[in-house]
């Protein structure tokens, strides 16, 4: 089993980009659609921008209608955490990376079956491996997931 660590400061203002860094360090949000995954429609899995944990799943992405990525479940319920966010006149809560700690989004009770759950994701927080990569990148262990899902150029199967 992989370990996962939230890499020093000097190396995440390195590996990110200024707008991932304040997006997973800062709790900030980046524009409704106008970043790099709320209409991608790849088979893969989402990790954390920061640490490389596991995530999400594209077999639970969803357009939400919201601008922003959006999953009804994680991938390994291990690696989130979530807190109540008071920073808005309504309390939310606030989904994170367990091991980086890292700022991700918010989850909702708005969602559809068969959670009723939307993880509402910032793009900056994630890093997108398709599944075509997922044995190189080190995520080969994912692999099953996509079987039935894909055809045999590995390309995604069923419309999200």
């Amino acid at each position: 089993m992989k370990k996962y660590t939230k890499p020093s400061d000097a190396e995440l203002r390195q590996k990110l980009s200024p707008l991932q860094y304040q997006v997973t360090q800062y709790e900030g949000t980046e524009p409704p659609y106008d970043n790099e995954y709320w209409n991608n429609k790849q088979a893969g899995i989402y990790v954390d921008a920061a640490s490389g944990e596991p995530l999400f799943s594209s077999l639970d992405k969803y357009d939400s209608g919201t601008g922003w990525p959006s999953f009804t479940k994680p991938l390994e319920p291990g690696n989130i955490v979530t807190r109540t966010d008071h920073k808005l006149l309504v309390p939310r809560i606030e989904v994170r990376s367990k091991h980086a700690d890292s700022h991700l989004g918010h989850v909702f009770d708005d969602g559809p079956a068969p959670t009723g759950l939307r993880f509402c994701m910032n793009s900056a927080a994630l890093r997108f491996i398709p599944v075509e990569q997922l044995e190189e990148e080190g995520y080969g262990k994912y692999l099953a997931l996509f079987s039935s899902q894909t055809d045999d150029k590995g390309s995604e199967a069923v419309g999200e």
